[in-house]
């Protein structure tokens, strides 16, 4: 194993980001507290290691060059109370059948990536949250606080920091396990579905593709000679830089500091300010990093973030992650892609059709239409294949369990349906059958789109 160093207090990775305005942090009640966390985090073993983090930059940079697709998915917040192995596997499993139906989709390997073994930190648009006359702090994830609305659960607590650790950890272990296991490989993952093809209200429109998938033996680029079957890869908004900094370490090998709690790392839409603590503390750690762009970005905000977060230009550093919602994709986006695409940029973009589509049900729910999350999807290939850019990939919130918290698709969910099994903390999430419903109507509707190209059939 490659040695890692550990970093001094004065180390800019530590210090750089500090002093600077740093958005959605919560108001940790004991700063004596915060320090006695971080300290146990420092002391820690790191999740993830260097080398790992290169190999999935080294597969993004596939994606920038057209060469690859990423397929990102799971938890919207997870909860440090229901980590269990039967969940994890079906997310994972979901996230190997989207692989092969993506993969086949586009003729192209596959980076598959989880939001897992970290998601544990939200940002909200308000600091507080108020029910029948009580006002407390608004929930902010379980690594801050608890989502039970009373005084103590909602008390931001430190210690939620080392529970968050440690229950990654846990969860790593399983998906290490995973794909070790009979599970993740490619008989398991055409087994599954086709078992989703025989049960779904659209048998008929989705058996064709089944049996080409099935001929072909699955199509995620293994014989590229670079994908492994059950290759899965780590990811969580790097909103909390108490504990990102925390478990930041340098290579010694190379000298470079990289966050160790995942291997990749974004920036939200709420956090991305130029001037800002995150965007400083993302340019200095070695890891490949993301950022959520949202409708009201502007093209030079897009150039000088790449700047800072991007200099040297490394291929596979640095994705964008379009949220743009699905009645302005096709008209905000083009410019940005245009611009970014004409200064020579080795970015990759991906979408995310979740975030810009939230509505509110009749029952006071939060959720999505599966019809929009379709759509956003749809425009965001239009708008990439009409610049001459390669649309890179999705980055879905979805789970494997049975929930009915995002309306339409293959399950058949309505808005009576939301009550029954709404499990999310935050927002509403894909379930595995409206996942591959998802997943087969892309490639069903790109394949006939005009422009789409011949990589699709």
């Amino acid at each position: 194993m490659i040695p890692l160093l550990e970093l001094s207090a004065a180390h800019p990775v530590h210090t750089a980001w500090r002093g600077l305005p740093a958005d959605q942090q919560p108001a940790w009640p004991d700063p004596a507290a915060l320090d006695a966390a971080a300290a146990t985090l420092s002391r820690s073993l790191p999740l993830v290691m260097p080398r790992e983090c290169d190999t999935l930059k080294s597969r993004l940079a596939a994606v920038a060059r057209g060469e690859a697709f990423l397929v990102q998915g799971g938890d919207c917040a997870e909860a440090l109370d229901t980590v269990n192995a039967t969940s994890i596997s079906r997310t994972a499993d979901t996230l190997q059948q989207l692989a092969s139906v993506f993969g086949y989709m586009m003729s192209l390997p596959v980076v598959t990536v989880a939001r897992m073994a970290g998601q544990y930190a939200k940002p909200r648009s308000r600091d507080t949250e108020t029910r029948d006359g009580v006002e407390l702090p608004a929930y902010r994830g379980d690594a801050v606080n608890g989502h039970p609305f009373t005084a103590a659960d909602r008390a931001p607590d430190p210690h939620r920091l080392v529970r968050a650790y440690h229950t990654s950890a846990a969860t790593l272990n399983l998906v290490r396990a995973y794909g070790a296991g009979e599970q993740s490989r490619p008989e398991h993952v055409l087994t599954a579905l086709r078992q989703f093809t025989v049960a779904s209200r659209a048998c008929e429109r989705h058996e064709a593709l089944t049996e080409e998938i099935e001929r072909v033996g699955g199509f995620t680029g293994t014989g590229d000679g670079w994908h492994t079957p059950g290759e899965l890869f780590m990811s969580h908004e790097g909103l909390l830089l108490d504990y990102e900094s925390a478990l930041a370490r340098v290579d010694a090998a190379t000298g470079r500091a990289y966050a160790t709690s995942g291997h990749l790392l974004w920036i939200g839409e709420r956090t991305r300010r130029l001037d800002g603590a995150h965007v400083e503390f993302f340019s200095r750690i070695g890891n490949p990093v993301a950022v959520k762009i949202g409708p009201n970005t502007g093209v030079d905000d897009v150039l000088a973030l790449i700047e800072r977060l991007s200099p040297d230009g490394e291929p596979g550093r640095l994705t964008l992650v379009a949220r743009m919602g699905a009645g302005k994709v096709r008209e905000v986006l083009p410019d940005l892609v245009e611009k970014v695409t004409a200064e020579g940029l080795p970015v990759a973009w991906v979408c995310d059709p979740m975030h810009g589509n939230t509505v509110s049900a009749p029952s006071g729910h939060k959720t999505r239409r599966f019809d929009d999350v379709v759509d956003e999807l749809v425009g965001f290939f239009e708008v990439l294949r009409g610049v001459g850019a390669h649309p890179g990939g999705v980055h879905l919130e979805l789970t494997g369990d049975d929930v009915t918290e995002c309306v339409g698709g293959g399950a058949g969910v309505d808005y009576s349906d939301l009550p029954r099994r709404y499990r999310s903390l935050c927002d509403p999430r894909l379930n595995r059958d409206q996942s591959l419903a998802l997943a087969f109507r892309l490639a069903e509707l790109l394949a006939v789109a005009p422009g789409a190209g011949g990589a699709l059939r």
